[in-house]
């Protein structure tokens, strides 16, 4: 998976960068495992906007994913890589030897035809899931579990992946992408390696109407506004707008929003943002 330089042919193609879909085997989802997705315009339930700059975008089904992996000892094998427009890694179609089929998160290196299997006591080989005090420390891992048989929660997006440090009683301490250390309880499941599309990080838009396509509507600088409308607003000309704040008065760029009190606090050995 790579990117791609196009021929500045038009206005909007002279700074794209854009991915190269070479891994991608099939261009349309087995129709058993997709849904209707609808979308809300960032609007709640009585219709007012809650989320701001959203609305429009092609039309998406959503593919069903197993983020749990709990089919165990029973082998798969890999028969497509996918594309997902709903989440930036790709996709792969395993068919269980018993016959059920589903998608899961495809780990970057994964290939039509290969074997993998779940399970408590698998080899760590990739695209393997298994519990986490049974890996060796050091393992790069991703899909992995915040309480048992909830289904996958961290890294689950292109390119990240995980490292397992130590093993202490029931837990294990994991380096996350952010470069947060974090305790995590060793019964949780994790798959082996790390997500795939590792190259979407590099990737240029090239144009405001790309962003439409992918749902996503315009924004206006808080400075170009009125007082009325945000608190960077207002001054003559192009004054600075003073410190940065959001439309609704929090202080942006540093400010910390996390709960003291928060219970997962004790978990977390080293925050993401820590010095050392």
């Amino acid at each position: 998976m790579a990117t791609k330089k196009l021929k500045p042919t038009t206005p909007g193609t002279r700074h794209r960068i854009a991915p190269v879909f070479d891994d991608i085997t099939v261009s349309r989802p087995v129709k058993s495992l997709t849904l209707g997705k609808g979308q809300s315009g960032g609007r709640n339930g009585h219709g007012r906007i809650t989320s701001r700059h959203r609305g429009g975008g092609h039309k998406r089904k959503y593919r069903i994913i197993d983020f749990k992996r709990n089919k165990f000892d029973i082998p798969a094998k890999v028969q497509t890589i996918e594309y997902d427009p709903n989440r930036t890694a790709r996709i792969a179609l395993v068919a269980y030897a018993d016959g059920e089929r589903r998608y899961i998160i495809a780990p970057n290196g994964l290939k039509v035809g290969d074997t993998i299997i779940s399970g408590e006591n698998v080899t760590p080989d990739l695209g393997n899931t298994l519990p986490l005090m049974k890996m060796p420390p050091g393992t790069f891992i991703h899909n992995i579990e915040l309480e048992p048989g909830r289904g996958a929660k961290l890294c689950r997006s292109a390119g990240t992946e995980a490292q397992l440090l130590g093993k202490q009683d029931r837990y294990v301490s994991v380096k996350l992408p952010s470069g947060e250390v974090r305790m995590i309880l060793g019964n949780c499941l994790a798959t082996v390696g790390s997500t795939s599309n590792p190259d979407h990080m590099n990737t240029t838009i090239g144009k405001a109407g790309r962003s439409r396509w992918l749902g996503r509507r315009p924004q206006t600088r808080g400075v170009a506004m009125n007082p009325v409308d945000h608190p960077m607003g207002g001054g003559e000309g192009k004054s600075s707008g003073g410190h940065p704040r959001s439309p609704w008065g929090q202080a942006a760029k540093g400010k910390k929003t996390r709960n003291r009190r928060k219970l997962s606090s004790k978990y977390i050995i080293r925050r993401r943002k820590s010095k050392k």
